[in-house]
């Protein structure tokens, strides 16, 4: 996501006319981010198998909910300090409540099924099938419109929506296209991030770099703990909590597609862009950490607790053995 998205603002840096110099396929790829997200999208939504959100409801489902109290609560706090435009100046210039809420909803699917298969119980992996439905814009509008911002016309809300809808239709009318779009969605990252990042502005972007690792920080500081606690108020032991507290690589599409929605955020799009990219990275390397350290913990609370028993068990064998 990163690399690709740095090469397109690198290159449209250096050469600001060369989509429409060159024009075509070449100016297509410069310019043409939202038909690339549609198709993934599409592919996306193959991958949610509604067979299986019943059994995995409780998981997913909670960890869903927290994500989305947390994007609604930070709307909330911001929109009434920042509204819709992002800062113009100083440290936390760019910032603004759409990059804020961006990096919040959206869970970093990949990273979240390693994490979970590696430290984690299967089923804490299939959550992510439900917690999918965080992808594309359409849970930040709502957030946003739910916080009292501005809102969103219901036509571009339900078409935020579709592809993803439709792709889920496909992929659990057959199991052959959920595998064949399936496999396309990763593909689809870096074309749809170099058509991004030919529509920043690099100088944002280098602003955005201790700001975006800073946004990176405080998503895990705010949602690792409550994500952290609802796992474990649920059964589990944590583990798939900490895993979920990620910027997912396709959320710095989002705000281009909310800005595209509603004009009013178009300020704040390009900023929020590099931000959320930024907080795809940080958080990529915070939280697999974090993660390892606590299922490395509970796992040697376990190892100890067995052998307690064991000696335990050792004890009274001894102990009702003839003399």
């Amino acid at each position: 996501m990163l690399l690709p998205l740095l090469a397109g603002a690198l290159i449209v840096t250096a050469f600001p006319n060369i989509g429409p110099f060159f024009g075509s396929f070449t100016g297509a790829l410069f310019s043409g981010a939202l038909p690339i997200l549609a198709v993934f999208y599409v592919c996306m939504g193959a991958l949610i198998d509604l067979r299986a959100l019943p059994k995995i409801a409780r998981q997913g489902g909670a960890l869903l909910g927290v994500k989305i109290a947390l994007g609604v609560l930070a709307a909330i706090i911001l929109g009434h300090i920042l509204g819709e435009q992002p800062v113009h100046s100083g440290l936390f210039a760019g910032l603004s409540t759409l990059a804020i809420v961006a990096a919040i909803n959206d869970t970093n699917g990949g990273l979240y099924m390693a994490l979970t298969a590696q430290y984690g119980r299967p089923e804490e992996a299939a959550a992510y099938s439900l917690m999918a439905l965080e992808s594309g814009p359409f849970l930040t509008m709502l957030t946003l419109g739910a916080a009292g911002l501005s809102g969103f016309p219901w036509q571009t809300m339900l078409g935020a929506v579709l592809p993803l809808a439709f792709g889920m239709l496909l992929g659990n009318l057959d199991p052959e296209l959920r595998a064949f779009f399936g496999k396309a969605a990763p593909v689809l990252i870096p074309f749809y991030a170099f058509a991004l990042g030919a529509g920043l502005n690099l100088h944002m972007v280098g602003t955005a770099g201790l700001t975006g690792i800073a946004l990176g920080l405080a998503v895990v500081l705010i949602s690792a703990p409550a994500l952290w606690l609802t796992d474990r108020l649920i059964g589990g032991n944590g583990t798939a909590g900490l895993a979920a507290a990620t910027t997912a690589s396709n959320a710095a599409a989002v705000p281009a597609l909310v800005a595209a929605a509603n004009p009013k955020y178009a300020a704040a799009a390009g900023p929020a862009t590099a931000l959320v990219a930024a907080s795809v990275f940080t958080t990529s390397i915070v939280v697999p950490v974090i993660t390892a350290w606590w299922a490395t913990r509970i796992q040697r609370s376990l190892r100890r607790a067995a052998e307690g028993a064991e000696k335990g068990e050792k004890h009274i064998a001894g102990a009702k053995a003839p003399r």
